[in-house]
C-alpha cells in the first residue's frame, strides 16, 4: 500500500493507493507522516489540487472501493450525482431500487472509504438539512460552497 499527502483547503488529506487504484481518502492527515507515493497517489492528488482549484468537476481516476454489495451501491449510485448539485438519502434509495433503505443509505454513505472523489457530501437530508459528514459538517459546507460557486464560473 502506498500514500502520499495533500495540503488542501479543507486541511491535509492522505491519499491511499495500490498500484492500480485509489484505496482511500483519509481527513486529518498528519503532515509529518511518512510518505510512498505512487502513480495513482500523484495522479489523485494532481486531479484533487484542480478540484479545489475549481479548474476540474469530474474525476477518473481508479478507485478500488471495499465494502459490502449494499455499500457498493450505494457508492456507486453517488457517482451520478453532479458536480454543484445535492439529493437526499432518498434520492439515493430510490435510485438503487430499494425506497425503504433510507437509513441504510445513510450509514453506507458514512462508511465510504473515498471521500469528495465519490461525492458523498452531495447528500443531504430530505427537508434539505445538511446531515452527518465523516469530515465533520464544516468541512460538507465547504465543499458545496466550493462546488457551487466553482459552476457558476
Amino acid at each position: 500500500m502506498n500514500n502520499q499527502l495533500l495540503n488542501t483547503p479543507i486541511g491535509w488529506l492522505n491519499i491511499v493507493a495500490d498500484d492500480s487504484a485509489v484505496i482511500a481518502i483519509e481527513f486529518d492527515a498528519d503532515p509529518e507522516a511518512v510518505q510512498e507515493p505512487n502513480s495513482v497517489s500523484t495522479n489523485c492528488c494532481q486531479q484533487l489540487d484542480a478540484y479545489f482549484d475549481g479548474k476540474l468537476k469530474d474525476f477518473d481516476v481508479p478507485l478500488k472501493m471495499h465494502g459490502t454489495d449494499f455499500q457498493r451501491q450505494v457508492w456507486q449510485a453517488l457517482n451520478h450525482v453532479p458536480y454543484g448539485e445535492t439529493c437526499s438519502y432518498a434520492d439515493i434509495a430510490n435510485q438503487i431500487g430499494n425506497p425503504k433503505a433510507v437509513r441504510a443509505v445513510g450509514a453506507a454513505n458514512g462508511k465510504n472509504p473515498i471521500p469528495i472523489i465519490v461525492p458523498c457530501h452531495r447528500v443531504i437530508g430530505s427537508s434539505g438539512k445538511l446531515t452527518g459528514y465523516a469530515g465533520g459538517l464544516d468541512l460538507k459546507v465547504w465543499l458545496l460552497e466550493h462546488e457551487s460557486g466553482a459552476s457558476r464560473q
